[in-house]
């Protein structure tokens, strides 16, 4: 156990956990949402702190992030738990370990020291926070984060956005980037498929990127759900009114879990997808996930020029030197070089 962070005493040895936008009142003996966080007779606790699950090496690219060091491998942990309970969730067996199992935590105990060197041994130039939201295991996301800081390595967080303001304005100094799932676009996809709510993933993706941290945005496309030609727009606009700038990953959905009623997504529907985000402003729009779609070179928004070329998790910088096309000298958003 590890006290948490974000959290309020109140009456009757209640606490008001602060973490995400969920903003449990918790009575003693009982937990907030997630799952993995519990008060302890008045004091809030994480039962996940250092309880990893899983520890892999991955490509940058499979996070997705492809303006972060392309072509460098990420060391990648998890613990159980989520704040959402999404019904097409891929993970759901760690997700929703603890409500699949009477309350139970797994994982081995690990120290933010033996992941960093874990991700120096490894040849890894960064961190990525991810499989769960990593909001959940927030305490010992943000030690490994510090101290690899320390260490000169990047952090990256793959995460539903659903943190409050106060733990984006504290996170934000040590995270270089973060991939946001937006989910949908109406409160309605949220509320029914996600048991939560679309403003405050709006509010977040402005505020990442307003303090500086790189921010990608993922969309996984679920027929007759939220992939119709409106919705998209709407997306497209979003992010182009926040930059025109920030890559937007549009991806291919395949039924699992609780959501088996729905067909895979066509690699049509990605192509659609990709034409209506380039054509409403964005630079950088890129298909993922589903056999035969293409899209995720990266070119320069200014000549066309061949920068990134990608093929699986795999990349190559061809057309570019440092954060600047070769051809035109345009400045490319992203992270090219050191973390």
């Amino acid at each position: 156990m590890h006290e948490a962070l974000f959290y309020q005493q109140l009456e009757e040895r209640k606490v008001a956990c602060g973490l995400c936008h969920h903003r449990c009142h918790i009575g003693t003996g009982k937990r907030g949402l997630c799952g993995v966080r519990e008060n302890r007779d008045g004091r809030l606790v994480s039962l996940v702190y250092g309880m990893l699950v899983s520890q892999n090496v991955d490509p940058i690219e499979k996070k997705p992030m492809f303006h972060f060091l392309p072509g460098s491998r990420s060391y990648s942990i998890a613990t159980v738990g989520c704040n959402f309970h999404c019904r097409h969730c891929q993970n759901y067996q760690i997700s929703q370990y603890p409500h699949f199992h009477a309350g139970a935590i797994a994982g081995t105990a690990t120290t933010p020291a033996e992941v960093v060197a874990a991700a120096r041994r490894t040849g890894c130039a960064s961190i990525s926070y991810t499989y769960v939201e990593p909001t959940i295991f927030y305490e010992f996301a943000y030690d490994c984060a510090k101290l690899a800081k320390e260490q000169e390595l990047g952090n990256v967080f793959v995460s539903n956005g659903y943190m409050t303001a106060e733990v984006v304005h504290h996170l934000a100094p040590v995270l270089d980037g973060i991939n946001i799932d937006l989910k949908g676009f109406t409160d309605e996809f949220y509320r029914q498929v996600c048991k939560a709510r679309l403003a405050p993933v709006l509010e977040n993706i402005r505020l990442f990127h307003k303090l500086g941290v790189l921010v990608e945005v993922t969309t996984l496309l679920i027929p007759g759900l939220n992939d119709s030609d409106g919705e998209l727009r709407a997306i497209a606009r979003f992010l182009k009114d926040i930059s025109p700038d920030m890559p937007w990953h549009v991806t291919g959905f395949y039924p699992t879990y609780a959501m088996m009623d729905r067909p895979p997504t066509p690699a049509a529907t990605l192509s659609k997808a990709r034409e209506i985000g380039l054509g409403e402003g964005l630079h950088f729009v890129y298909e993922g996930n589903v056999a035969g779609s293409g899209g995720e070179d990266t070119h320069c928004p200014a000549c066309g020029a061949l920068l990134v070329q990608r093929q699986r998790f795999g990349s190559q910088v061809v057309g570019m030197r440092g954060d600047r096309c070769f051809g035109c000298g345009a400045a490319i958003a992203g992270v090219w070089g050191g973390a």
